[in-house]
């Protein structure tokens, strides 16, 4: 293999993934560092790359602030309930108040945002979403990058992430590969900002043989905001904080604009509301904090996802399914059924396509739901992610080191998935994240923290012969294929996957065994997984470049599965039933794990770490606050 060693040196900024935390970081860190070289890196196409790819048809974290319609407290509270009590509130907090600024940004670009005609405030879809057309989200924000950047490299996978040699513990740039080419990428860079996807595609999928890459979250978000940070030796917090979607079914077709728009609701195969009837023995699962209907009725406080999904899981597995999503009445009204089918046809086309092929049509039959697999991510309704420091006016100090976003490790940085504890940021609150840590990263370089890095050839070097070991696997033992792809000397990325997605499944809660594990389960998965490890490091075999990228994909995902497994079998108790059940402890536990979970991976010996974090609520209870 002669592929091109190409080397970029002198980076102040590099930032890799180019979703909308990527852009953000770009973005901002042109205006604190006017004189910085910035650089991004990024696996597919800034234009249409990250989970906005494909379009949304909301910006689902706005407050509305100068409307008078929320502050950043309130969102901290609405995020710290739906996630039982589980978050960074310093971190959610930062974001809050300055999402807003980077909504207004986006409409002056270009971005098509719904009013009111009445008030002139931005259509609301419920109280944190607002509606856009949002079919070029992703091309108007990514000029915006593209413009505050010295240089985009597209099509670069990166596989690792260079460290210091001349102080322990410091991030100096990131290395991988041009998946068109095959040419060796070397970012020399003082500071990174990971804004790299979360996981799908860990467990196996609902969606089966021709329909694999139907799923929920974006299918090529491989763990590389995870698989990265772990491989450096950071810190990882809330990674059990899976998440289950109910929706649309087959198709993954949202069901929010319906719920909170439409003003649909749900019904059992026989006709019936079912979630109430599941809400006593739930009550007595999580305690009345955390479920009571009575409040939630009266102070508009909604119930928590997972506690829905529990009431979906368990009506499901009684026998009285499917669960249907009652649109015949709404679709009545001609308004209400166009914007139904421009839902989709703005963000999930494939739902609308589903439904027209399989003789659906949601205004004479109300069309089934179903819960998906779970995912790992940091910036939708999910706290996994990379722990991180906060910004010094708001965070205590167990949660701050010097500069916000930034990871255990100096000079890396997250934003949007990377970033552990702060759920309901979505892609605006990602962008914004992405702003908070440029600012930050730029601070770094000016006060003197990145001088005297030391970025070895052999460092590059050894790199380099990883990267493109399985494809050297395949040139050695191809001859030994005995029929179709089936090898004695090596697995290909897709039976790795399969491996893995069946694991994950069965041992660590996926949807065959109803979100169920506990600590036998577990501990065999860690087992299997282990050996999955290493028959990735001696015997992956990569084809071609596209394969080599499919094996680097997989090694991010098994690197996130074992963390996901670690985290769950740390933390002994249900927090989130209808996301997943630890069958040895069936309840929540506030007495013993009120607590934020803490991993880090010796990036020598592969070893892990596990401590309790202290969760602090920042921002009183809005209730406290009426009742004084």
């Amino acid at each position: 293999m002669s592929y091109q060693t190409i080397v970029e040196d002198n980076i102040d900024v590099l930032v890799v993934g180019a979703g909308l935390g990527g852009t953000g970081a770009a973005f901002e860190a042109r205006y604190w560092g006017k004189d910085k070289k910035i650089v991004i890196a990024e696996k597919a196409n800034i234009d249409r790359s990250g989970a906005v790819a494909q379009g949304l048809y909301a910006i689902n974290c706005y407050m509305g602030t100068r409307f008078g319609e929320n502050n950043p407290e309130d969102h901290v509270r609405y995020a710290r309930i739906d996630l039982m009590g589980m978050v960074r509130e310093d971190l959610l907090f930062d974001m809050a108040r300055h999402v807003d600024s980077a909504v207004h940004q986006f409409e002056e670009w270009g971005l098509p945002l719904m009013r009111n005609p009445k008030t002139g405030a931005y259509q609301r879809e419920g109280r944190w979403q607002i509606m856009i057309h949002g079919e070029s989200y992703k091309p108007i924000v990514a000029e915006a990058a593209k413009k505050s950047a010295d240089k985009v490299f597209n099509r670069i996978c990166v596989t690792h992430l260079l460290m210091d040699e001349s102080k322990p513990n410091r991030v100096a740039g990131a290395v991988g590969f041009n998946v068109r080419t095959g040419n060796y990428h070397v970012f020399k860079s003082k500071t990174v900002i990971v804004g790299a996807g979360g996981a799908s595609n860990i467990y196996k999928p609902r969606s089966v043989g021709e329909g694999a890459g139907r799923v929920w979250y974006a299918p090529w978000s491989s763990g590389s905001a995870y698989g990265l940070l772990i491989g450096a030796g950071a810190k990882m917090t809330q990674m059990e904080n899976k998440i289950v979607l109910a929706r649309f079914k087959d198709g993954y077709g949202p069901v929010g604009a319906y719920f909170l728009h439409l003003k649909t609701y749900t019904q059992n195969g026989y006709g019936e509301e079912y979630e109430s009837k599941w809400f006593p023995d739930l009550q007595k699962m999580v305690g009345k904090e955390y479920l009571d209907p009575e409040v939630s009725h009266r102070t508009h406080r909604p119930i928590p996802t997972c506690l829905r999904n529990h009431a979906f899981i368990n009506e499901v597995n009684a026998g009285r399914g499917p669960i249907r999503m009652v649109t015949m009445e709404a679709f009545q009204d001609p308004h209400l059924e166009e914007i139904g089918w421009h839902n989709f046809l703005g963000m999930t086309v494939g739902q609308a396509v589903l439904w027209a092929a399989t003789d659906v049509d949601p205004k004479y039959e109300n069309p089934e739901l179903t819960t998906s697999e779970p995912y790992v991510m940091g910036s939708h309704a999910t706290g996994c992610g990379a722990w991180c420091s906060g910004p010094e006016d708001v965070s205590p100090p167990e949660y701050y080191w010097g500069y916000n976003r930034m990871t255990t490790v100096e000079g890396l940085f997250g934003a949007g998935d990377a970033v552990g504890g702060t759920p309901h940021a979505f892609s605006s609150g990602s962008f914004t994240e992405g702003r908070l840590a440029a600012k930050a990263a730029c601070k770094f370089i000016d006060d003197g923290k990145a001088e005297g890095i030391v970025v070895s050839q052999a460092q590059i070097d050894k790199r380099r012969q990883e990267i493109y070991k399985p494809m050297e696997t395949y040139r050695v033992y191809r001859n030994a294929i005995t029929a179709g792809t089936v090898n004695p000397h090596y697995i290909n990325p897709r039976q790795g996957l399969d491996r893995l997605q069946k694991l994950m499944d069965e041992y660590c809660g996926g949807v065959t065994v109803s979100y169920m594990t506990n600590d036998k389960l577990l501990n065999i998965g860690l087992k299997k997984l282990k050996i999955l490890e290493e028959d990735w490091e001696n015997g992956i075999a990569a084809e071609d470049i596209h394969e080599l990228l499919r094996a680097w994909e997989l090694k991010h995902r098994i690197m996130t599965s074992e963390a996901v497994i670690q985290h769950t079998l740390f933390r002994e108790e249900t927090r989130w039933p209808g996301y997943y059940y630890r069958g040895d402890f069936m309840k929540l536990d506030d007495e013993n794990w009120h607590v934020l979970t803490v991993s880090r991976r010796d990036p020598e010996t592969g070893e892990y770490t596990m401590e309790k974090a202290p969760l602090y609520h920042l921002i009183d209870d809005e209730e406290d606050k009426d009742a004084a």
